[in-house]
């Protein structure tokens, strides 16, 4: 802004200082900051991600560290909050030791570290999942919403083949095939190889392949309609007007132009994965044993709940955290990249 001063008859021009424009992520990542249930659940995933990291150093034992004479031990502080659960020196049946942080499950293993590694298992799905459904489905929904005609009728209607089956279902029968084809593979074999590395990853192989094949429609269907609201705007009239080629159109022009949307999608699905995992372990489809996952710590607490609740309840808690955290954040993003929050305090 420009402003004139008359000093002896010599008009002086003074221009103020401009201010510096920002960024829709500038803008974006300020209004996120301000979102205090978005930051908590930052914080929290933050918190799950570092006992992920360093579940060897935090967790108190190993997770698979069995010691039958301490089956169902228990502290002294579990036993005041579940007042049911009461000590063999008060005439009831619990064992009381502390030397586990939060008791011990039916075969002496300590309930706090193998919810610690369960943190690994919830969070790579966590982000597998997402990786897989971006990947297929950017793809599948790009070229639909592109080219459109044959190409996305043929392509949209294998989406809506998939959709025909419900997808908690269609998980189950995966799982189901997938274990019973890879349990006695001829050596040498693609399903041999993917059963050695499954056993050797705990059965979270499987669990990541059974999801990805279902993950991916909602995201190409959000894509393709994304990419149908884009392709005849003017910018990427003007870049095919230049002779850019499609490929280029469509990763400089118009993918960073649906991004926020698709974050925010995947962001907000992310509890919908580990459910999926944890439903699946729950019911015996997921994690090998003893590799340490949150739906079958509940399963396995579910079963003496009445005698023992805190070893359902307390990986049901971790659970709970870790599926809200993802809802704060993902309603958090949902309004910080809000194109029409912009401007707005």
């Amino acid at each position: 802004m420009a402003t004139m001063e008359q000093t002896s008859n010599t008009p002086v021009i003074q221009i103020s200082e401009k201010k510096k424009g920002e960024s829709l992520w500038g803008e974006s990542w300020k209004r996120l900051r301000r979102n205090r249930a978005a930051v908590i659940g930052g914080i929290i995933i933050l918190l799950n991600i570092i006992a992920a990291i360093f579940a060897p150093v935090l967790a108190p034992q190993k997770f698979d560290r069995t010691n039958l004479p301490d089956n169902n031990a228990t502290p002294a502080w579990v036993t005041q909050i579940f007042p049911n659960m009461k000590p063999k020196d008060q005439g009831g049946y619990v064992t009381i030791s502390e030397k586990y942080p939060i008791g011990a499950d039916n075969l002496g293993r300590d309930m706090l570290s193998r919810i610690i590694y369960g943190t690994q298992v919830s969070l790579l799905v966590a982000f597998i999942g997402p990786l897989v459904s971006i990947i297929v489905g950017l793809t599948v929904g790009m070229i639909a919403g592109y080219f459109g005609g044959a190409t996305d009728n043929v392509l949209m209607r294998l989406v809506d083949l998939m959709y025909a089956f419900p997808t908690l279902l269609l998980i189950i029968l995966m799982m189901t095939f997938f274990r019973t084809s890879f349990a006695s593979p001829e050596p040498g074999t693609i399903s041999y190889t993917l059963g050695q590395l499954d056993k050797e990853t705990g059965g979270m192989i499987l669990i990541f392949i059974g999801i990805g094949l279902t993950s991916w429609m909602q995201m190409a269907r959000l894509v393709r309609g994304q990419v149908l609201s884009i392709r005849e705007t003017e910018y990427v009239q003007a870049a095919r007007a230049l002779g850019a080629t499609t490929p280029k159109i469509m990763i400089s022009h118009i993918l960073p132009n649906i991004l926020g949307p698709l974050i925010v999608a995947e962001t907000l699905t992310i509890p919908t994965y580990i459910s999926y995992e944890a439903f699946l372990s729950f019911i015996g489809l997921g994690v090998n044993p003893p590799t340490p996952s949150w739906g079958s710590m509940i399963s396995e607490g579910s079963k003496n709940i009445s005698s023992y609740p805190n070893q359902a309840i307390f990986p049901a808690i971790a659970l709970f955290l870790i599926m809200f955290a993802f809802n704060f954040l993902g309603d958090g993003l949902r309004d910080a990249l809000d194109p029409r929050m912009r401007g707005r305090d």
